[in-house]
């Protein structure tokens, strides 16, 4: 039982480093048909029909591209950060249900590396610890632009993890466990998390773009500098870790938002399963739409949001939440 356990695990693990990774070049190909759909151009359209061979393309840059090292830089600082920010992203997804249980050739299989009693909290604290990539790959990079963004991704990513600890507060209040299969659990008997707590769903959400740096809250990429803040002194594979993690954090975040307030993949049918897809699908579209949809905000903006607004109704919602429990 015990090797079987293992093997399983193994395999659990190897298919999610492959599978995600897979996706987040292929999330880049649907991203940039998103935009392109969204102002009026076509987008990837040489490589391959409709532009599909474009994310092969890439990968085949990505890994044959010299890998510079700057002179002036703190070279193992500036080597292992890529390494956090990936790895942390996929550590974060070892306490995520993608499916429910199903049986295979008399086995039950549980697609979830590590059902952990303290799954929400270890994925938050995983999640806390990737902004060590950001933050040491520009203080190690030989470049004022890029100390700057470290900077500004350490302010906007220590004050969205507040608000994310604050939002999900209330419904751990309401379920009473931290693990995601006991979420799902609930939410079979009880209903939708977001119908009893809306607020908390959206601060939730809205923290999630800024954990996985995305726009409105996309100040770390120095977009509007014309460089690429923190990567900018970095090539190849190194660049492509970074992005990597992003992409999975993002992923990842679209799994955990339905699991925890629109009923995961329910009674554990394979509609169920086929229903948690299509939700990861939507929220994982919503961060492309932003893109197309939304500027960028300034970083003194972004913070007056999180500190004068966000948290404090976060704060509300978990003493209201506390009181109606009460009575």
């Amino acid at each position: 039982m015990d090797s079987a356990y293992l093997i399983e695990t193994v395999i659990k693990v190897v298919l999610i480093l492959l599978i995600f990774s897979a996706l987040a070049g292929i999330g880049t190909y649907f991203e940039r048909k998103v935009l392109a759909f969204m102002q009026r151009r076509l987008g990837p359209m040489n490589v391959g029909p409709f532009g599909l061979l474009q994310v092969g393309a890439d990968g085949v840059k990505l890994f044959t591209k010299e890998d510079i090292i700057p002179t002036n830089v703190v070279a193992p600082i500036f080597k292992i950060a890529p390494v956090i920010t990936a790895a942390t992203a996929f550590m974060a997804a070892a306490a995520i249900p993608f499916f429910p249980s199903f049986t295979l050739f008399g086995y039950e299989v549980h697609p979830i590396v590590a059902d952990i009693d303290i799954g929400i909290l270890y994925i938050l604290g995983v999640m806390a610890v990737g902004l060590f990539g950001p933050v040491l790959g520009g203080m190690a990079s030989a470049n004022k632009f890029s100390l700057l963004s470290a900077a500004r991704a350490a302010a906007v990513f220590i004050s969205y993890e507040v608000v994310t600890g604050l939002a999900v507060l209330a419904p751990i209040m309401m379920v009473g466990s931290l693990s995601l299969i006991d979420f799902n659990n609930y939410q079979i008997e009880n209903g939708w998390i977001v119908w009893s707590q809306p607020v908390a769903f959206v601060l939730f959400w809205i923290a999630a773009f800024a954990e996985t740096g995305r726009t409105p809250f996309h100040l770390i990429a120095n977009d509007h500098e014309i460089i690429d803040g923190f990567g900018t002194e970095y090539s190849g594979m190194r660049w492509g870790l970074f992005f990597i993690g992003e992409y999975a954090n993002m992923f990842f975040i679209s799994f955990v938002i339905p699991i925890i307030f629109l009923g995961g993949f329910g009674d554990g049918s394979l509609l169920g399963a086929l229903a948690l897809l299509g939700k990861m699908a939507f929220f994982f579209f919503f961060f492309l739409w932003t893109r197309a949809a939304w500027p960028d905000v300034r970083p003194d903006q972004l913070m007056w949001l999180c500190w004068k607004i966000l948290m404090p109704v976060a704060v509300i919602n978990v003493v209201i939440t506390g009181l109606v429990m009460m009575f």
